[in-house]
């Protein structure tokens, strides 16, 4: 009796897994229909009826079983304490994936064991991000991966494809940076300026710096040392 039982409930978990599932593809066609040049990265059924989360090119909203209506803001999840904010969630965990898989678009510095990771985007001409070089100097135990952003200036995209075709491309940056020496050598190997423009846009960034921790966190633009160890630590 026991043995059937079980075999009927799971049974019934299983349709609902499917139901849900199919739930889930209407929703994703229906999106997909109304919005033809825009990729629907993902749908997914939220906690609460009839509300369904869509990643729609890189952007977190929220739309209705029949995909009637499409809204964006902060889905709040006051059931229990401290709130949770599951668009934050959501948002962390797609930039957090797409930061990691766009490591080789970016210039990569270890310092001591490098088993923290930081992720910044930069532009060379920008006062703010040659002040947080200064910072950085002072935070060990840390991997750092800056993405070339050049936004003020031709010269900046100059300087950016420098520092890419070098040899050395961590030391050029730091000269670049911290000495204020650019770099000399050759540049017409393929940087990837535009996929980090891609990537800068799909995150919203308005200026550099911008700095992310490896949970797809932003954590500001310009930060003095303690901050960023305090939030490296979570705190």
């Amino acid at each position: 009796m026991l043995k059937k039982f079980a075999v009927c409930l799971l049974a019934l978990i299983g349709a609902m897994c499917l139901t849900a599932r199919a739930d889930e593809n209407t929703v994703r066609n229906a999106v997909q229909t109304k919005f033809p040049k825009m990729a629907v990265e993902s749908v997914t059924k939220t906690p609460f009826q009839n509300v369904y989360e869509v990643v729609l090119d890189g952007q977190v909203l929220y739309t209705d079983d029949k995909a009637s209506y499409l809204f964006s803001g902060n889905l709040l999840d006051i059931r229990g304490q401290p709130t949770r904010n599951l668009t934050q969630d959501s948002t962390n965990k797609l930039s957090a994936a797409a930061l990691a898989k766009s490591t080789d678009s970016a210039v990569k510095r270890v310092k001591g064991s490098g088993n923290r990771v930081i992720y910044t985007f930069e532009d060379p001409n920008c006062g703010y991000c040659k002040e947080l070089q200064k910072e950085l100097l002072k935070v060990n135990n840390v991997t750092i991966y800056t993405f070339l952003w050049p936004i003020l200036s031709q010269d900046s995209v100059e300087k950016s494809k420098g520092i890419w075709c070098a040899k050395d491309r961590a030391k050029a940056w730091e000269d670049m940076m911290l000495k204020g020496v650019a770099p000399t050598g050759k540049r017409d190997c393929d940087a990837p300026l535009e996929r980090n423009a891609q990537l800068a846009q799909r995150f919203g960034i308005r200026g550099t710096p911008g700095v992310y921790l490896a949970n797809g966190q932003q954590i500001g633009g310009f930060l003095a040392a303690d901050k960023i160890e305090a939030a490296l630590a979570g705190r």
